[in-house]
């Protein structure tokens, strides 16, 4: 039973993960789909280039506690249900896994930075501050988000093993930052090509204006009569 428990845990929190916010705030709020504008990604820093900061900081909070609530439920749990760390680590895996490909959006989700942000908070509070750290020093210094979400990706799994040493817990925290910095593959050739986006940047979203057919232009020597011959 243990393992039935441990498998509807997982799919809950893909469930969970698959909720897109960055849609349903933007939906809510009035705003354009945020995969139709900048760069089609529904996250926190593609909504905040529509210049509504109030829908960004609602998207970042929603998407780690998707992140946040399936694993520390399964904490509460984990001595109900017999669950060990890989079950928890797993569920927090899938929390993320939801956010890349939702189930309830087509499989057309996001990067997944604010949702592991939230995984790593609640598996270990000072691995997601030391990650948390990592990616606003970056930020701050070079104001690329993706830069920063990378960098600090790549340094979890090593903060994991340098600082508490080899658990169950770092096999999901590895996958989940490689598949963080695959995700991020676009923006690595922009970083490099010098195009990518900065913090803050706006991108002009799409509007009901923008798209209304455009009147035929008016020549107004079409119309006029021809002058009569003498």
């Amino acid at each position: 039973m243990p393992a039935v428990y441990s498998i509807v845990a997982i799919v809950a929190a893909y469930l969970v993960g698959s909720l897109s916010f960055a849609v349903i705030v933007s939906r809510f709020m009035g705003l354009a789909d945020p995969r139709s504008y900048g760069s089609g990604n529904p996250g926190a820093t593609n909504v905040l280039r529509s210049g509504n900061k109030a829908a960004a900081l609602l998207t970042l909070a929603f998407d780690a506690l998707k992140g946040f609530v399936p694993v520390m439920a399964a904490l509460w749990w984990q001595g109900r249900f017999g669950w060990g760390e890989t079950t928890v680590g797993l569920v927090g895996l899938a929390a993320f896994v939801g956010h890349l490909w939702p189930v309830f959006f087509r499989f057309q989700g996001g990067k997944g930075v604010a949702t592991a942000a939230g995984v790593l908070m609640a598996l270990n509070p000072m691995l997601g501050a030391a990650t948390l750290l990592t990616w606003l020093i970056v930020a701050f210094f070079t104001r690329y988000s993706s830069l920063a979400a990378i960098v600090a990706a790549a340094f979890a799994p090593f903060f994991q093993l340098l600082q508490w040493g080899p658990s169950p817990m770092v096999l999901p925290i590895t996958v989940m930052s490689l598949l963080l910095v695959w995700r991020h593959h676009a923006n690595i050739r922009k970083l490099l090509a010098g195009t990518e986006s900065r913090l803050g940047q706006k991108s002009a979203a799409p509007s009901a204006a923008s798209s209304a057919p455009h009147p035929p232009p008016h020549h107004p020597h079409s119309s006029s009569k021809h002058p009569r011959k003498h």
